[in-house]
């Protein structure tokens, strides 16, 4: 089968579609017909090597997570689903989802009337937003500041948070302030003057601060919260030494969640912002949007 390796760690360039061995599902497993997979900062950030002290990998490697597509074949002990289902889950390594094929084991199906490339928004950022807002405890009453909540974990943590009760302030660029405000949250700016703005929006102060974007917002929040007890980033370096939560895991894969995310958006209650689609042999391309920081959403790849 055709997938997107990389032979050595590098820029988006290092991306090719070669040939590689298709994949044969183990027991609890399906292969799927990959029909979109999603990109996600993290992919970057393993291309590159930056991420080799936490995730190692072995070279060649096919990236992705994100996976939406066809069952294709069913391991042993599969009886949730059959052969030509429509499914969108998590992508199990080594496989990866930028491939023709990939393998999962915790999944959800899809309604006929929602597309792949919409719900392959889905698996990455619902387990990620709602890991995050639950080492926050983030509860009715609480004000919550999203930093990068126009991106894809930043939707769907300004949602989820609402859900739960909590009144949302959210950052990004001018251009993506009417996106925030329509997803629920009271939109402004990052960058200098970040302490005011929000302390003008909310005299009371910030309950707590989940930072998505790592653009360097951990000292004002640090401020804006009075301590570091309920700040949580998943993507600034300078967590460590800030003495903030730098949370990349352990995965929280549930398929209820996901199933539940899935339901509220073929509903219209939840919005999942697809950015951009691009074909496998324009990786290098994606790559590119989503390590620039301000997709706006979903970065997509399409065989």
């Amino acid at each position: 089968m055709k997938a997107i390796t990389f032979n050595a760690f590098g820029g988006p360039e290092v991306l090719g579609l070669t040939e590689v061995p298709l994949p044969a599902p183990g027991p609890a497993q399906i292969r799927v017909q990959v029909r979109a997979a999603g990109v996600n900062p993290i992919d970057g950030k393993i291309r590159s090597g930056a991420m080799e002290a936490i995730f190692p990998t072995r070279l060649p490697a096919v990236l992705g997570v994100d996976v939406a597509g066809i069952v294709d074949a069913l391991g042993d002990g599969v009886t949730d689903v059959a052969v030509g289902d429509r499914v969108v889950g998590w992508a199990d390594a080594p496989a990866g989802a930028y491939g023709e094929f990939a393998l999962a084991s915790t999944y959800s199906t899809l309604p006929d009337g929602l597309e792949f490339a919409a719900a392959v928004a889905l698996p990455v950022a619902v387990e990620t937003a709602t890991r995050a807002l639950d080492l926050l405890r983030v509860g009715a009453g609480d004000t919550l500041l999203v930093h990068g909540a126009s991106g894809g974990v930043g939707q769907l943590a300004v949602q989820l948070a609402a859900d739960r009760g909590a009144t949302v302030i959210g950052t990004a660029s001018g251009a993506n302030q009417d996106r925030v405000r329509g997803l629920g949250a009271t939109p402004t700016t990052y960058g200098p003057g970040l302490v005011d703005r929000v302390r003008a929006l909310t005299p009371d102060g910030v309950d707590a601060v989940l930072d998505v974007a790592g653009k360097g917002a951990l000292p004002a929040s640090i401020e804006l919260c009075g301590g570091t007890d309920r700040i949580v980033t998943i993507a600034d370096g300078a967590a460590q030494e800030l003495g903030v939560v730098l949370t990349a895991g352990p995965e929280r894969r549930s398929e209820a969640d996901l199933a539940a995310a899935v339901d509220r958006l073929v509903r219209g209650e939840l919005t999942a912002t697809v950015a951009a689609v691009f074909p496998f042999a324009e990786a290098a391309a994606a790559h590119r949007l989503s390590d620039g920081g301000h997709a706006g959403g979903k970065v997509v790849l399409v065989p």
